[in-house]
């Protein structure tokens, strides 16, 4: 609760709030990390709003491709990524746990998330947000908050090769084999496995929550394994 006083929070909810409602009635793509992003046509998103994650920025020179903004709010990537991150010229979202790597500005804002209980979703990033397993969760509370009436994900592979207890953490021995480059979680980087069923519930929540006020979320990942968003064409996606 300290922080809700405290100046640099303060500042931070100022900026954030200028976001609020920004982009209302418009579209969105949420791009995941998935290895299916090889497949997808990213220069179809020109002109579209895209929410990158992590360290999606890998893709922007291999691709000819850059996000919108980019949302990152896992511990290991922020201690591990934190110069490669603030060295991104665009607006970076990330969690208010990691503002000690982090210095406050016009395109660097804070979010106040947790991974703790209770398991819910909020249209409002100046306040509480939960991880839900995953960041596509928190790029999807950030996009209701924004005002798009439409959420699109694609690279959310929900399939990882690496097997074993979800969030235990583990070091890259090699190539990364569950992003779409290797160097993703390369050699020696540490990383949490994915809890898959947690991240379920998760888009479930979200897909109620856009539902219950007119909007929706759909999922156009190329041969994508999650089951529980409405599934759409990515190239049907945009006009000839």
């Amino acid at each position: 609760m300290a922080k809700i006083f405290s100046p640099a929070w303060m500042h931070n909810k100022a900026r954030l709030e200028e976001y609020r409602n920004k982009y209302a009635g418009q579209r969105c793509f949420i791009v995941g990390n998935g290895p299916s992003l090889r497949n997808t046509d990213l220069t179809k998103l020109a002109g579209e709003f895209t929410f990158g994650m992590n360290r999606i920025y890998l893709a922007f020179d291999e691709y000819d491709f850059k996000t919108s903004c980019l949302v990152s709010v896992n511990d290991l990537v922020l201690e591990q990524c934190h110069a490669d991150i603030s060295a991104l010229d665009l607006p970076k979202f990330v969690t208010w746990r990691a503002r000690k790597f982090f210095e406050a500005g016009p395109e660097m804002m804070f979010l106040d998330t947790d991974y703790t209980l209770p398991e819910d979703f909020s249209g409002d990033a100046t306040g509480r947000m939960f991880e839900g397993f995953t960041v596509t969760y928190v790029c999807l509370q950030l996009a209701y908050f924004m005002g798009f009436s439409e959420a699109i994900l694609i690279g959310v592979d929900h399939n990882f090769v690496t097997k074993g207890p979800a969030n235990t953490t583990v070091t890259s021995e090699g190539d990364d084999p569950n992003h779409f480059s290797g160097k993703y979680f390369g050699k020696g980087f540490r990383w949490q496995l994915p809890d898959l069923e947690g991240s379920e519930r998760a888009y479930r929540m979200a897909k109620a929550a856009y539902e219950a006020d007119g909007r929706q979320v759909l999922d156009a990942t190329v041969g994508g394994k999650l089951t529980v968003l409405n599934k759409v064409e990515y190239e049907s996606l945009f006009k000839e």
